[in-house]
């Protein structure tokens, strides 16, 4: 008895060495000051703590209570230009159209100045080794991949969202425009000609700004680490993989390299949400349907024109009875008239509300984080796309029919009203979007498994998935030193036997130039 009491106690602790080894310390540096773009961040590393993994997170969202196995490293109050329900709607116009020195700016050398934050100092002082593996927001303030090599730990690059245009060629996959739209174009994958000559030329123009404003963010990795770099694709080398919210069913078809993982609609997992007794309420209340408006947790309705307030206004009267619930962060300064079967509220939980069976539609403004929940939870929606990735994004939904897309500029009462109704009132968009939350959500793994098996995989192997186009120039990569060769040894070849034929010619008809007999044929 007191031999099987020993051989239970030695498995028992057998099995807490294994799992004490199999414990990574894991470091997270998140610096982009938006909440919705954090949900998909700290939900991985949340999962990764819960899952027994030491996690230390230097970003702006510290937790409210405490988690165990997790740690904030705050650098809030050091961070630039603060995105969070800070952001009036004159501001979000200047994040429109090719604007992208100013969003560079705001969310990568900003960024990178939080380099000088105490508490990323400390970080840096650490001994190398010090973490098993790091994850760094790529996309904007990438001068954060530095860390890596810094503290001798692999990298995984992670991106809110689709892969950008930018991030492609530096990992060794194709950006053709001709089916694949830019992250700052309008449409969908399936373009006219006159979409498709747009998007070639904004491609090449946005690769080229982006790479040129990018390379300035190397002067805060000689700052920081001593490091004296040419461009910043010396930094994407030492990146081991790449996850990406996105997924080829909601998403684009393209071809990407094994260091590219998709893991869209990672952040929807987050089921701590929950609605308040009031929301609650207004929501089972709702049995002729409800309406949920948000631009999202940046920009504040309640700064729009007052044109666009009054169309809005509009449209919840001619709706009714279906309700309207909005999210306005000061309803102090909302134009006086709101409809009666309008809520408001500073915040909204909105993945509670969109399970909700009364919410018939999301009134957006195209964001990728908001959809992705809208998709897996079949709620069709009418977008209202400001910046970025916005209009492509409701491009796509539009080419699925799960969305009706509106101009910014040019909306009134009725367009608005006709689409929302539209979509309220025609059950094929419910079908589609039904469908397509089907296909999104169907694969081997969760998207939330995907990106811990990933990262887990990066600290046991390190970067063995890099494409082996990225040990080849420009030239090599398009083989022009290959078409050119073979075209000089045609040229040569042709050369040959052209000096055979003449030779031919002369033994043939000994006294005779080959040239003047082909003269002397010609006037036969």
């Amino acid at each position: 008895m007191a031999s099987l009491h020993s051989l239970t106690l030695f498995f028992i602790i057998l099995s807490c060495q294994s799992e004490l080894h199999s414990a990574l310390k894991i470091l997270g540096i998140f610096p982009l000051t938006s909440s919705s773009h954090f949900l998909m961040y700290g939900g991985l590393m949340k999962e990764l703590a819960r899952r027994g993994h030491k996690v230390d997170v230097i970003g702006m969202f510290p937790q409210k209570k405490p988690i165990p196995n997790y740690k904030d490293i705050n650098i809030k109050a050091h961070g630039p230009f603060f995105l969070a329900n800070n952001m009036t709607y004159n501001e979000a116009l200047e994040f429109r159209g090719l604007c992208v020195e100013h969003l560079l700016r705001i969310c990568g050398t900003d960024a990178c100045e939080s380099l000088n934050n105490p508490n990323v100092q400390k970080v840096l002082k650490a001994k190398k080794g010090a973490y098993d593996v790091i994850i760094v927001e790529l996309g904007f303030a990438d001068c954060y991949i530095a860390i890596g090599q810094h503290l001798n730990a692999p990298v995984v690059g992670i991106i809110s969202l689709t892969a950008v245009d930018w991030l492609l060629n530096p990992f060794g996959n194709s950006m053709n425009p001709s089916y694949i739209p830019s992250t700052f174009a309008h449409s969908s994958q399936y373009m006219t000609f006159w979409e498709r000559l747009s998007n070639t030329l904004i491609t090449h123009m946005v690769e080229s700004q982006i790479r040129y404003h990018m390379d300035r963010q190397l002067e805060y990795v000689e700052k920081h680490f001593g490091r004296r770099l040419g461009t910043m694709k010396e930094l994407y080398d030492e990146v081991s993989l790449v996850l990406i919210n996105e997924h080829f069913s909601v998403n684009d078809i393209r071809p990407t390299t094994p260091d590219f993982i998709q893991v869209g609609g990672l952040h929807v997992a987050n089921g701590d949400q929950q609605l308040s007794p009031d929301l609650q309420k207004w929501l089972d209340e709702s049995t002729h349907g409800c309406v949920y408006f948000t631009f999202g947790s940046m920009v504040h309705f309640e700064t729009s024109p007052e044109k666009l307030v009054r169309a809005f206004y509009e449209m919840f009267e001619r709706i009714a009875p279906v309700r309207a619930l909005i999210k306005v962060r000061y309803p102090e300064t909302l134009l006086p008239g709101l409809p009666k079967n309008v809520k408001s509220a500073p915040w909204m939980p909105q993945v509670a509300i969109l399970q909700h069976p009364n919410v018939k539609l999301f009134i957006t403004h195209g964001g990728l984080m908001g959809t992705q929940e809208a998709i897996v939870y079949k709620v069709p929606m009418v977008g209202i796309p400001f910046f970025v990735d916005q209009p492509k994004n409701l491009a796509s939904y539009v080419s699925k029919k799960i969305a009706i897309c509106l101009d910014l500029d040019n909306i009134t009462g009725d367009i608005l009203t006709n689409a929302v109704k539209t979509v309220l009132n025609d059950p094929s968009y419910k079908k589609n979007v039904e469908k397509l939350s089907e296909l999104f959500l169907d694969r081997p793994m969760s998207a939330m498994d995907t990106a811990v098996y990933w990262v887990e995989y990066v600290a046991r192997h390190r970067p063995i998935l890099k494409s082996p186009a990225l040990k080849l120039t420009w030239w090599q990569l398009h083989l022009l030193d290959i078409y050119g060769f073979l075209t000089i040894c045609l040229i040569i070849v042709l050369y040959i036997i052209r000096k055979i034929i003449m030779l031919l010619m002369r033994m043939i008809l000994p006294g005779k130039n080959p040239k003047e007999i082909s003269t002397s044929k010609k006037h036969e």
